[in-house]
């Protein structure tokens, strides 16, 4: 999710070297050292929010903690060895990637598609066949995501050592903390198995739907059907995920694969906060009742297309442009500035209305996500509530790094765009 560019390649193998980083990002040091405290702890508290008390802002109490059982561990590694097996098994089509932060292209395995739909078809034959229901599942959360946690932090140890093994021209900063939080290697892998790829495609997304699906299955099992809202919010979370799937080459050229390392913070992100936080409004809605009017429905459906549209249109315009500069946009040749790096920055389309309306797509579909849940609770909108200042945080970095990589180019491309994320607004 970086501003278009088409990123110049190459292809030559590099030895092994180091780059001083940025040690500013989320605060520095002192900054990730809360984050590492304060990202677990509120994925605790809201868990407990929604299924301890009704979806009530509480002020928390020990028992609220979550406590790994034997059943959420045999759940949690069970689902990651199945993905691992999909990732190994299934056929997929071999993609190289953009030139990264070094110069190098690097190949990847996408399947992903496939594996969604293996994995929801083994979903559904579990719980009708299988034995494990939606309420198990439900019933399990709070282990679960205590799991989780403790995976996460236990990989991030493995990632921040592993990492100091790559051959590649690594960015970091020396401070332990702070690596640890970054990560120590862009594009840490095993073999041909890019873990980054893995984990965020086939952990953070697959397994929020699949823990959507299972709020779904048990909210079905007590109730005897589905409620609008409930319908509402799975179709959305559907779609956006199976569109991932669709266009998961598009990921590529994202700026978590290309130029933020693998450390805690995303670790942690597509372990726990993805699925665990982002799934939310089905937990809520698995607890709470709540009433959407047919008018209402439509408003939402409407809202989330619009802004599905704005989200993939834009991503689309700007993957093109990176992969073929001769693309039309909006049926002319796309208009761009020559930087003096070699480079190009997109001035068509979306991207010359705003450096970032693919944000803009975004927001207005985690607005959707949250609306079904109703007004009585603040937690079911936690993903809207935590997704705004993240993709202006994220546009202000990459605003930064922009204008330390190009310079006057950046300027003369901030005046012809002159709004960041809401054209006319922002």
């Amino acid at each position: 999710m970086t501003t278009g560019e088409a990123l110049a390649s190459d292809d030559r193998p590099r030895a092994m070297s180091h780059d001083q980083a940025d040690a500013t990002h989320f605060g520095g040091p002192t900054g990730a050292a809360i984050l590492m405290v304060v990202m677990p702890l509120v994925s605790v508290y809201l868990s407990a929010c929604i299924h301890r008390h009704g979806g009530a802002l509480v002020i928390p109490t020990l028992a609220d903690l979550p406590v790994p059982t034997a059943r959420a561990a045999l759940y949690f590694f069970a689902w990651l060895a199945f993905q691992i097996a999909l990732q190994i098994v299934l056929p997929g089509k071999i993609v190289t990637g953009l030139a990264q932060r070094d110069g190098l292209r690097v190949e990847y395995k996408l399947n992903g598609l496939a594996s969604l739909i293996v994995s929801v078809v083994a979903l559904v034959g579990v719980w009708r066949f299988g034995g494990v229901r939606g309420n198990d599942i439900a019933d399990e959360l709070g282990g679960l995501l205590a799991i989780g946690i403790l995976f996460a932090f236990a990989f991030s140890v493995f990632l921040y050592f592993y990492g100091f093994s790559s051959k590649r021209r690594e960015a970091r900063t020396g401070n332990t903390l702070y690596d640890f939080f970054m990560g120590t290697a862009l594009n840490p892998r095993v073999g041909r198995f890019d873990l980054k790829l893995f984990f965020e495609s086939k952990i953070g997304m697959t397994t929020w739907l699949a823990l959507t699906l299972a709020m779904a299955a048990a909210d079905f099992e007590k109730n005897g059907a589905l409620s609008t809202a409930m319908i509402l919010v799975v179709l959305f979370q559907s779609v956006y995920i199976a569109d991932f799937y669709v266009f998961e080459s598009a990921m590529l050229s994202t700026w978590d694969i290309n130029y933020e390392n693998y450390g805690f913070m995303l670790a942690f992100a597509f372990v726990v906060w993805m699925p665990f936080n982002f799934s939310l409004q089905a937990q809520y809605l698995l607890r709470q009742e709540s009433v959407v009017p047919v008018w209402a429905a439509v408003l939402l459906v409407v809202l989330n297309l619009a802004g599905y549209y704005v989200f993939r249109t834009s991503n689309l315009q700007k993957h093109r442009f990176r992969t073929e500069p001769d693309a039309k946009i909006w049926g002319k040749p796309a208009s761009f500035i020559q930087t003096k790096r070699g480079t190009k920055l997109l001035t068509s389309g979306f991207w010359g209305l705003a450096r970032h309306t693919n944000y803009l797509g975004d927001l207005m579909m985690a607005l959707a996500w949250c609306l079904p849940a109703g007004f009585s609770h603040v937690p079911p909108y936690f993903y809207f509530i935590y997704f705004a200042p993240l993709l202006i945080d994220r546009e202000r970095r990459d605003h930064k790094v922009c204008k330390e990589k190009y310079g006057d180019d950046w300027d003369a491309y901030c005046e012809k765009v002159k709004y960041r994320i809401v054209p006319g607004i922002y």
